[in-house]
């Protein structure tokens, strides 16, 4: 009786242990989806903001406040900011690859077996 009941505890332990791993892998993804998302509008907007000329008014949202700005002042924040995106895109790449290698590494260690429902 006691052996079993050891045996549904670590059980239950290892459930609980595979869904944090899930749980975490799936937030990662999200964000990742988050930023590409984020990276493509960059990109769009440096896209129409880069024939115009550089004295040509346009506006800019900054903290929820939308400001006038020239295109010779936002294309160099707007290049900035996305190649900021592309590192967090690739850092964010390089944690979800090494979570999802240390997953496996606990199944295998556990004999873990999923089995879809």
């Amino acid at each position: 009786m006691a052996q079993s009941q050891m045996s549904a505890k670590k059980q239950q332990e290892l459930q609980i242990q595979y869904s944090n791993y899930k749980n975490t892998l799936q937030q990662i993804a999200q964000k990742i989806g988050d930023v590409e998302q984020e990276t493509e509008e960059h990109k769009l907007v440096l896209e129409t903001l880069e024939p115009l000329a550089q004295d040509r008014k346009c506006f800019r949202m900054i903290n929820g406040v939308l400001v006038e700005r020239t295109v010779k002042d936002v294309v160099p924040a707007l290049k900035t900011n996305s190649e900021g995106l592309k590192k967090v895109l690739d850092d964010l790449l390089k944690q979800y690859k090494s979570k999802q290698d240390e997953m496996e590494k606990w199944k295998k260690k556990n004999n873990i077996q999923v089995v879809q429902q």
